[in-house]
Order: C-alpha cells, then structure tokens, then sequence
C-alpha cells in the first residue's frame, strides 16, 4: 500500500509543477510589475513602457472573411539575451513568447 500511495504522491507533485509552468507562459515580469494574457495595451505600455519594435502583423476574420480585430505584435529586449514578443487582438494581449537574440 505504500508504494500505491507514494506514486500517487510522484503523480500529483509532476501535474502540480507542470500546471505553474503552463500557467507562468501566460505572465511576463517588466521591472516589479508582472502583465498577463487579458492586459489592456496602455496597462501593458504602463508596466513596460514603450516597446523596441511596434508592428501591425494583420487582423483576426471574422464570418465571411470580414476584418476584425487588429492584431499587433510588440517586442521587448533583449533582456540576458532575451526579446519578449506580446501578441496583442482588439488590444489584449493574447500571447507572450521569448526568443534568444542570435
């Protein structure tokens, strides 16, 4: 019995260390402000201030192939050789990605 109880103990500490590191690709640290998936774009430049690059990478379609939201991407960095790239929609951010500077 208790090596059934200590898998299950093995199981649970792996999907709690895998759901904080999933959860953390959604928050990126800028000084002491933390921004995350949801942010407003002016919240996002308030935290960050203003990013190294701006740039329009197009829009989400809606039904009939219609234009909707602009989607915008800024980058941050490199920081220890890191850019920060936030993907913005309708000006939310939706996603945060990093990428070595080569």
């Amino acid at each position: 019995m208790r090596t059934i109880g200590r898998h299950w103990k093995m199981v649970f500490l792996f999907a709690a260390s895998l759901a904080s590191s999933i959860a953390g690709a959604d928050t990126l640290r800028c000084g002491s402000n933390l921004i995350n998936t949801g942010d407003r774009t002016f919240e996002v430049e308030r935290k960050c201030g203003q990013p190294v690059q701006r740039d329009l990478v197009g829009y989400t379609l809606g039904p009939n192939q219609r234009r909707e939201m602009m989607r915008e991407e800024w980058v941050y960095g490199p920081d220890n050789g890191v850019f920060n790239i936030l993907t913005f929609e309708g000006n939310r951010l939706v996603r945060i990605e990093t990428s070595r500077a080569n």
